[in-house]
């Protein structure tokens, strides 16, 4: 058994060892042991955090920009040189299979690609002679702390790619919630930060409890709140950090829904939804969960589901033959077993089950095979919530428009896909969809991070998206300057006309 490690919090540029007297299990989920424990640190320590980083911003934000940017290209640098050590974290962690893992930290990269060209993205507008002899700036300031809440799914991309790039290069400093699932590679991130020149207090990690991180959404020091996970918790970040005051975006729950028309390519249509719904064993916002297919190929593409499916190598995450990687720990494997039985209860067909999965010599890691479930309907629970997990609903329709009705009649808008060879229903469904991220013909339809992460209806909370412009926005605020100048006669013969403020001679 691997030695168990006891996790510290991150402020100040240094590890400090909490005074909790609770901790909590990080898993191998290939295994099943217990390879970590994060400390729930406590208030006065989470208080701690938010301190360094408001002591941090003052001299960090007035740091010339393209020094800033040089941080995050020497960062780059780095993580490239770390990418197998970064990869096998995730791995060990989170349960991710070898190239999932490794796509999760190519994923820090992009953004902190994108934060390279910080100068670009900060820089502001202007125009001479707005009025005459006036002439008007606007500049991109930072905002001071902020705090990001980042889930377990991807323990890399999430806190180090979508939370701190942009937020850092743009000047502010942050305070991350790592998840206590999997700490370890933001943690390991923190250091690699620090050896690219990153100041002390700019980059803070703590583990924690909800009831702990509720002192995010009150501080006013705290001036945002960056948050993915749940519908439920997202609803009262947004509620309970607006009113105080703070910019919030939290990305929430998915049940994404992918459109298979008759027309489609269906053999390599099957295969993509394989990849997308079962990918990071379903522990991902834009898995492809749910299947709406025309009733005259159904029975076809089922069969070929199953076939595929089937062929998914089940094993450790860190061998690099595998295909379906366990899920993160017991507690979420036996929630997705309760949303299979669930779905049978209501009605559905089992067309394949993968609750009783084992996978020889690591009997005790958390492992679920590929689940099928046929005829769902919407007013299924099962077929309308997120389940998360390697579970896939089929829903039959006979047409087009009632398809994109069933599609858009889920209050979760995170993404949507239709496979099919018609550009005019192409057309239609982009056009009219209400998912935020669409794929045509594209199983997973993420954005490259130029753009943003773009989530509607209960999938996304907020003003402005993760990444992209929307990302630069979140993370600076505008000033604008109005500036003349008079030369000696002029100054004479100026008056103030001050019943609107203009001037006139």
């Amino acid at each position: 058994m691997n030695e168990i490690k006891k996790l510290k919090f991150f402020a100040s540029g240094r590890w400090q060892e909490s005074k909790t007297n609770r901790y909590m299990d990080v898993f191998n989920p290939s295994t099943g042991e217990i390879i970590a424990k994060a400390p729930c640190c406590t208030k006065e320590e989470v208080n701690i955090a938010i301190k360094s980083a408001n002591d941090a911003f003052p001299k960090w934000s007035q740091m010339p920009v393209i020094k800033r940017a040089q941080i995050m290209f020497k960062f780059r640098d780095i993580l490239e040189e770390h990418m197998d050590e970064l990869t096998e974290i995730v791995a060990k962690e989170n349960g991710k299979v070898w190239a999932e893992a490794k796509g999760d930290i190519l994923k820090i990269k992009e953004p902190v690609e994108l934060a390279c060209g910080i100068p670009t993205h900060m820089m502001g507008e202007s125009l001479m002679n707005t009025s005459t002899g006036y002439d008007t700036v606007l500049y991109r300031e930072p905002v001071g702390v902020y705090a990001g809440i980042a889930p377990f799914n991807f323990p890399g991309m999430i806190p180090m790619g979508w939370m701190t790039p942009l937020c850092i290069a743009s000047g502010n400093t942050i305070v991350i919630k790592a998840s206590s699932k999997c700490p370890l590679t933001a943690m390991r991130c923190a250091e690699l930060w620090k050896e690219a020149g990153l100041p002390d207090g700019v980059l803070n990690i703590v583990t924690c409890s909800r009831n702990e991180a509720e002192l995010f959404l009150n501080h006013s020091d705290v001036k945002g709140i960056t948050f993915v996970g749940t519908t439920a918790v997202g609803k009262h970040i947004y509620a309970t950090a607006a009113s105080n005051g703070k910019r919030v975006q939290a990305l929430c729950e998915a049940k994404n829904h992918g459109l298979v028309l008759e027309d489609a390519a269906l053999e390599r249509t099957a295969r993509g939804i394989m990849n997308s719904s079962f990918g990071c064993a379903g522990e991902r916002c834009m898995a492809l969960s749910t299947i709406v297919v025309q009733e005259s190929i159904a029975d076809k593409l089922v069969k070929l589901l199953i076939e595929y499916a089937k062929e998914l190598k089940i094993g450790p995450a860190y061998d690099k033959s595998s295909k379906l990687g366990p899920v993160v720990d017991e507690s979420h494997k036996q929630s997705i077993i309760n949303w299979i039985e669930k779905g049978v209860e209501e009605g559905a067909n089992l067309a394949l089950d993968g609750r009783n999965v084992t996978v020889d010599g690591f009997e005790k890691g958390f492992y679920l095979g590929p689940t099928i479930l046929d005829h769902v309907t919407s007013e299924m629970t099962v077929g309308d919530r997120e389940i998360f997990g390697p579970v896939l609903c089929i829903k039959r329709v006979k047409n087009f428009e009632e398809g994109l009705k069933i599609m858009n009649d889920n209050p979760l808008a995170n993404g949507s896909v239709i496979f099919t060879q018609n550009g005019q229903y192409s057309r239609e469904f982009a056009r009219r969809t209400h998912g935020g991220m669409v794929g045509i013909n594209v199983g997973i339809p993420v954005p490259v991070g130029i753009f943003p992460f773009s989530g509607h209806k209960n999938s996304f909370f907020g003003d402005l998206h993760t990444l992209g412009k929307d990302g630069v926005r979140f993370y600076t605020e505008t000033k604008v300057v109005t500036t003349t100048w008079f030369n000696e006669e002029e100054k004479k013969n100026t008056k103030i006309d001050t019943w609107d403020g203009s001037i006139s001679n």
